[in-house]
């Protein structure tokens, strides 16, 4: 080991000069520059590490001591910090054999059955990952089906299975379809208080957009906010949504303002063309075509703009919803020129609807089935919606065979029909004077496991009435009284509907029922209503006759209940009076029949006070069983 050179000279004025010649430090060796031998080198250097071993050098005692800093646990370690979700490395060997037959499952449409795979798996030795459950919980969400969806989310919560975004995005997209915007706020702020993970630029979108469409334009707004404060950079997706919602309210001021608001953000230029149609649509309802028009030049001319299919979708919706469907159509046409999956996508199923929905506001209902058709020839599958739009439109036009032609598409594809596919159908077979098929659409809507709320009800019932039908509407009534919460105003529709038909009796059967249902409070204003009608043939006391015997069938079964209660407290206290004496007296033959019958009585009640206090039964046997000790000297 050398020294430095410092060291070195220092040495050497030191031995030069004797009067400044100082004692070293015992850490410091005056070390020779040669040996005489290897052996003698390699003794002094094992001097050297033992010195050092006992001495530290002067370097580690001039160090500054800071004090140790604390040891922090990783974040997994901490019980107290919530789970983090698993990581995309997690979804491999059986976990991906796994995530690769559930999806199987779920292109095969088979979605009962991959969602009860994935419960299954869940306390299995393959445990699915998160991405898997997501893909299911995403096809549940494509189809509709919001309450199988909230059933596997709320069962793989209590599993334990830890969300990521893309889960906590489902779930508020779910609440949002759902019109229940208030629910989706509400998971949001629990999501932003607890969840260990910040929100995405896809939880605004998914946010914005819900707002919007439940007209929540105010709340969105504030989240947009939110999302400028967070440091998210302007998203002109989030604000296509806002302008929009700005735009159907008639707002174009609104829908200005946003623009070049988005246009500041952005250095004065929007390169996303998906802006430009909600901005066509302000100019329009301020009454500027001209500017329109502009616009639209701009977003698709000789400098065109980054267009998606959905900046596409919002121009032709501009245009054929402003009188310009003649240059929706040329767009349309060339959007189908520029798709070449998957390089290039320009048309996708909001396409379709636009142009299917233009044809139909044009009157021109042969080209939009043709147009309809044509979907798959470029991978577009239609959904509930887009059936349900066409079906509306044909409907409302008096096409009712065509619309029943598209409603019997809908199984070739793969589509469920809905409540208001349904619901459309009913009430054109209705105003085609064919209460029948309509008796017949609403009987299929509930045979497939679907629930019309009490609105499609009340048609098809004011439906069969009117064609004089009222057996059909009392049967509806009977199958529909238990799945449905019915109110007042249906109980009344259906006995006033009994009783013009002279069959009181049938209505005093609803009214038995109505009594027995807690659910409707049959106050006095419908007592009364009841007995105008029973006062067309007199018979307005039988009312009275039967609230009363109503309230003596009640009174017998509570009696019957407390008399039950009461026989099986006799019971208990027979069974702790049989167990008590053999307890006492270690007698379980001979200490009943040892005793007269009025001993036994008493020692029985006796026994029933004392299982009111467990120390006074400890105590009595205790002192039992120091007189048996006594009455038996020597046994000890």
């Amino acid at each position: 080991m050398a020294l430095s050179k410092a060291t070195f000279f220092t040495h050497l004025r030191t031995f030069a000069n004797p009067r400044i010649r100082r004692r070293l430090p015992s850490s410091v060796s005056l070390r020779l520059l040669s040996f005489s031998s290897p052996e003698e080198a390699a003794a002094e250097r094992r001097r050297r590490k033992r010195q050092l071993r006992m001495e530290p050098p002067l370097s580690a005692l001039n160090r500054t001591q800071s004090p140790p800093k604390p040891q922090q646990s990783p974040y997994y370690l901490n019980p107290n910090n919530p789970k983090l979700p698993e990581h995309v490395s997690a979804l491999t060997g059986n976990r991906l054999n796994l995530h690769n037959r559930i999806l199987a499952l779920v292109r095969d449409n088979d979605l009962d059955e991959a969602a009860l795979y994935t419960r299954h798996s869940i306390y299995s030795n393959c445990r699915p990952t998160i991405f898997t459950i997501n893909a299911v919980l995403a096809a549940l969400l494509r189809q509709s089906r919001y309450s199988d969806l909230l059933s596997l989310h709320r069962f793989i919560t209590q599993a334990g299975v830890v969300p990521n975004i893309v889960t906590h995005n489902l779930v508020f997209q779910t609440y949002l379809d759902c019109r229940k915007p208030d629910t989706a706020l509400e998971h949001y702020k629990q999501f932003h208080n607890d969840a260990p993970m910040n929100p995405s630029p896809t939880t605004y979108r998914v946010l914005v957009k819900g707002l919007v469409d439940n007209n929540k334009l105010d709340r969105a707004m504030d989240i947009k906010t939110e999302m400028d404060s967070r440091g998210f950079a302007p998203d002109p997706l989030v604000y296509h949504y806002l302008m929009l919602g700005h735009a159907r309210v008639s707002d174009g001021d609104a829908v200005l303002g946003l623009y070049e608001e988005l246009r500041g953000k952005l250095g004065g230029v929007v390169e996303d063309g998906v802006v430009f149609g909600c901005l066509m649509k302000g100019y329009f309802v301020k009454g500027m075509e001209k500017e329109a028009m502009e616009c639209y030049e701009e977003a698709l001319g000789k400098e065109k703009k980054k267009m998606s299919a959905v900046g596409y979708n919002s121009v032709l919706d501009a245009l054929a919803r402003n009188g310009r469907f003649d240059e929706a159509l040329k767009l349309f046409d060339r959007m189908m020129n520029e798709h070449k999956p998957p390089q290039r996508l320009s048309v996708n199923l909001g396409s379709f609807n636009v142009i299917v929905d233009g044809y139909c506001g044009e009157g021109r209902f042969k080209e939009a089935m043709e147009v309809f058709r044509k979907m798959g020839e470029y991978r577009c599958s239609p959904d509930a919606l887009s059936f349900n739009n066409l079906i509306e439109r044909l409907c409302d036009s008096g096409m009712v065979a065509e619309a029943e032609e598209v409603y019997g598409e809908m199984e070739g594809k793969g589509v469920s029909p809905d409540e208001f596919t349904y619901g459309l159908l009913m009430d054109a077979c209705f105003r085609e004077k064919r209460a029948d098929d309509a008796a017949g659409y609403f009987r299929k809507m509930v045979e497939s496991g679907l629930r019309p709320n009490l609105a499609v009800y009340n048609r098809l019932v004011d439906g069969l009435v009117k064609v004089g039908k009222v057996d059909e509407a009392k049967s509806f009534f009977e199958l529909m009284v238990k799945k449905l919460k019915m109110d007042v105003a249906s109980y009344q529709f259906m006995m006033k509907v009994l009783s013009d038909a002279g069959r009181l009796d049938e209505m005093l059967q609803i009214v038995d029922t109505l009594l027995d249902d807690n659910g409707v409070d049959f106050d006095e204003e419908f007592q009364e209503f009841v007995k105008g009608e029973l006062s067309k043939e007199g018979r307005e006391e039988e009312l009275t006759k039967l609230m009363e015997e109503k309230e003596r069938l009640k009174a017998e079964a509570k009696a019957k209940e407390a008399e039950a209660a009461e026989a099986a407290k006799r019971s208990a206290r027979a069974a702790v009076a049989s167990l008590l004496p053999s307890k006492l007296f270690g007698n379980k033959e001979t200490g009943s029949e040892s005793k007269p019958e009025g001993e036994i009585q008493a020692l029985n009640e006796e026994s029933t006070n004392a299982t009111g206090s467990e120390p006074e039964l400890a105590e009595k046997t205790t002192e039992t069983e120091g007189d048996r000790a006594s009455e038996e000297p020597g046994t000890a």
